[in-house]
């Protein structure tokens, strides 16, 4: 004998932990168009002096707004039909993907000063593209994997298989940040750019708090995934997820207050070459006295050379003469 079973709760088909998510996309998109819409502000209003470090955070808010709103509609069609079109949410984990791809590069190329410290990566672009690309590629296989065509979770030994690469490269781009993160601030302490210098060392303290509540919860979703082997706690398992999710937000909130759009954004970024050579000019266009004693000094020079010029003239007079 063989049949099939439909099963529907009494707000619809969607299972019941995954039913708060659909509440919590709502939220999370309203608070993405709140923080654009604060950013767009600027960003229009000071056009003229962006940068390309804020055309990328200006992205990751945009791919962000679109994701949350893809979610949601995932949710919603699972709500009414009892299914999730194949189509639907491989484009939402491709946005996810794209967007937590895009967000790790934003994050890495923050740390090497890039937009604020120097005006181009140099020879590591290729570098960080390729590894961005790889990052996608790894995310992508997992989550088309874990969510397309299923709502259950993927078995152990094939989780195991496509979660260790994506693993492995994140904890490789953590690295690298923290490397660059450094050089970066050992660059601004040297040159003693003390406004830069705290803007960095705000952004690392942001990124350590980050580093370590991420560690912390893998730590709690391990415990909470093996004291569960019955998914009886079904109705709290929704904010596994949506920590991520609020994890990425509070991160990306940082960044836009860091490095919003200013009137003096293009000269204060690029200013480092400059700044000793202007503050030279500014100290001596303070100076009054100076001026004239240094023109007494290229007068005296000048008569000096002048009679060293004429006793050279004679000692070749005396050479043509010998």
């Amino acid at each position: 004998m063989s049949g099939k079973t439909l099963w529907k709760n009494p707000v619809g088909y969607l299972p019941g932990r995954m039913a708060p998510l659909m509440k919590f996309y709502v939220f999370m998109s309203l608070a993405y168009v709140l923080i654009g819409v604060i950013w767009l502000i600027q960003y229009v209003r000071f056009w003229n002096d962006i940068l390309q470090l804020q055309h990328c955070i200006t992205a990751v808010i945009a791919l962000g707004l679109f994701e949350m709103i893809l979610w949601y509609s995932d949710y919603v069609n699972f709500n009414n039909t009892g299914m999730r079109p194949v189509f639907l949410t491989t484009l939402v984990v491709t946005v996810g993907a794209v967007r937590k791809t895009v967000s790790r590069l934003l994050i890495l190329t923050v740390s090497m000063g890039y937009g604020v410290v120097r005006p181009t990566l140099g020879g590591l672009t290729s570098k960080v593209l390729l590894l961005g690309i790889t990052f996608f590629l790894a995310t992508e296989l997992l989550n088309i994997t874990e969510y397309v065509g299923t709502i259950n979770d993927v078995s152990g030994r094939a989780r195991l298989f496509l979660v260790l690469p994506d693993a492995f490269l994140d904890a490789f781009l953590i690295l690298w940040i923290f490397t660059s993160l450094s050089k970066t601030l050992e660059q601004l302490q040297a040159k003693r750019s003390s406004v830069k210098l705290d803007m960095y060392r705000k952004f690392s303290n942001a990124l350590a708090v980050t580093v370590i509540a991420s560690v912390a919860w893998i730590a709690y979703e391990v415990y909470f995934k093996a004291t569960d082997p019955f998914n009886e706690k079904w109705h709290s398992a929704w904010i596994i997820t949506a920590f991520w999710d609020i994890l990425a937000f509070a991160l990306l909130c940082v960044i836009c207050y860091l490095w919003a759009p200013s009137q003096n954004s293009q000269r204060y970024a690029y200013s480092e070459n400059l700044g000793e050579e202007s503050d030279d000019e500014e100290s001596q266009s303070l100076t009054g006295g100076k001026p004239e004693g240094d023109i007494s000094l290229v007068k005296l020079e000048e008569k000096s050379g002048g009679s060293t010029g004429d006793s050279d003239e004679e000692d070749t007079e005396e050479d043509k003469r010998e």
